[in-house]
């Protein structure tokens, strides 16, 4: 769509309505800003913008003249497509985008893309390092930090850009075509937004919606959902496992990983040769080497940049040893399953920190998965008393109710003993106490840096 002089509604004033704004903006739109919110700082929100141009903004509602005016509306990630203004767009029969789509046409070059429950910080991340190490032009944007907007005009025909995306996302694309997409797992989260598990796994599929048969997808074998849904898809399947050998695809052998194509079978990297800690971290690297390679970049380039990459700020990141305690923040986990790879990763005796905003999700499977290393689970939050019940009812009892991380922490550090380990893994949303994971993770290592 030419966007030169047409009327849009950025609707969302957080980082992503920005961006989307300000590149509406330097392509020619009359940008309208709106949210929903009624308490938003006007003035604060129009600062934020690069200063180039004072948008119309309107808070609680759009006004019936100014909606009937739009060409276009541009959803922010955190809109839920469901809200009857939203509702109202569509029976307008606007076209409504999201930031990624707008994004998409904005820019050039070609697009890796990574969904999934789980990893897909991670899995971004190191995919960015090896196109990084190889290309000119590469750009890692989406759900990771950078909003995808914020580059698109700096792209060219040779730009390779890596995008994380999540699910809110998904939901408003439109022409979205990734050379290269990867759905790394599907387990149940954001049950508040998208409902059912049916919805949410029928958007996670929306990646591949307009990839074509000289395109790829990377899917996770041992994820029933999707080793089902590589049947019968128009782009190429690449399969990963961690705890099985296949015919074609990238697999676990013992400690080597291993892709295997038609004609050979070519032996990656030992995970001692790795940075990462874990399993789910070795599937998140098969993942990267599979879309890598898949996007053309030689093995040797591949072996080097994977032995090189180190964990990712808030994905079970070593802060600070004290008193012969390690801490560990793992604020990225913001699921149970995610927790659940958290918890897999100690090797030493934990008090574990958990609880947060309640997207309403089960925590049996997380409290099964202790295998006896926690010694005590330290909970804050929204959700702690229902964590707490579900942790007594499966026969967990040494579980304490704090009023703040600050509190947690100071609980953990004068219970825990030389040898073990203290872990913030919440299995929960931050919203509530904290703007974002990010945020959480570094109140906690500050925190933990503290502790005499």
């Amino acid at each position: 769509m030419e966007l030169t002089g047409k009327k849009v509604l950025v609707f969302g004033t957080g980082k992503s309505g920005i961006g989307a704004a300000d590149l509406l903006n330097q392509m020619g739109a009359a940008v309208v800003l709106f949210d929903g919110n009624t308490s938003v700082d006007k003035e604060a929100v129009l600062k934020k913008l690069d200063g180039t141009y004072t948008p119309e903004m309107y808070l609680g509602e759009v006004p019936e003249d100014v909606q009937k005016a739009l060409d276009l509306v541009v959803l922010s990630p955190g809109v839920p497509t469901d809200i009857p203004v939203v509702k109202s767009f569509y029976a307008q029969g606007l076209p409504v985008w999201g930031e990624v789509e707008l994004a998409y046409q904005a820019g050039k070059g070609e697009v890796l893309a990574i969904t999934g429950t789980n990893g897909k910080t991670t899995t971004t991340a190191l995919t960015g390092k090896i196109m990084g190490d190889y290309a000119e032009s590469v750009f890692v944007v989406g759900n990771i930090g950078t909003p995808y907007t914020s580059k698109s005009l700096e792209m060219k025909e040779e730009t390779i850009t890596v995008a994380e995306i999540s699910s809110f996302q998904l939901e408003t694309i439109d022409t979205f075509a990734p050379k290269v997409s990867a759905i790394l797992n599907i387990t149940e989260d954001h049950l508040n937004r998208h409902h059912t598990m049916e919805e949410y796994i029928r958007v996670k599929e929306l990646i591949i919606k307009n990839q074509t048969a000289e395109g790829t997808c990377v899917l996770n074998y041992e994820d029933e959902i999707l080793r089902e849904f590589g049947k019968n898809i128009v782009p190429k399947v690449i399969y990963f496992s961690s705890v099985r050998k296949l015919d074609q695809g990238i697999f676990l052998d013992g400690d080597l990983i291993v892709l295997k194509t038609a004609d050979e079978e070519i032996p990656v990297v030992r995970t001692g040769e790795l940075k990462l800690l874990g399993q789910h971290n070795f599937e998140n690297v098969m993942a990267a080497v599979a879309m890598t390679y898949a996007a053309g970049v030689p093995m040797e380039s591949i072996r080097k940049s994977v032995c090189e990459f180190t964990a990712v700020e808030h994905r079970i990141e070593f802060v600070v040893e004290t008193n012969g305690v390690a801490y560990y923040n793992d604020s990225k986990g913001t699921n149970p399953d995610a927790a659940i790879k958290g918890i897999q990763a100690m090797n030493r005796p934990t008090l574990l920190i958990g609880g947060g905003y309640d997207k309403q999700s089960s925590y049996d499977e997380w409290i099964q998965a202790f295998d006896g290393k926690v010694k005590y689970l330290v909970l804050i939050g929204q959700t702690r008393e229902k964590i707490r019940d579900a942790a007594e009812r499966l026969g967990f009892h040494n579980n304490v109710l704090c009023e703040n991380l600050e509190e947690a922490v100071k609980f953990c550090a004068e219970h825990a003993e030389p040898g073990d380990a203290v872990l913030l893994s919440p299995a929960c949303a931050s919203w509530g106490q904290f703007d974002n994971y990010e945020q959480r993770g570094v109140m906690f290592k500050e925190y933990a840096r503290a502790v005499k």
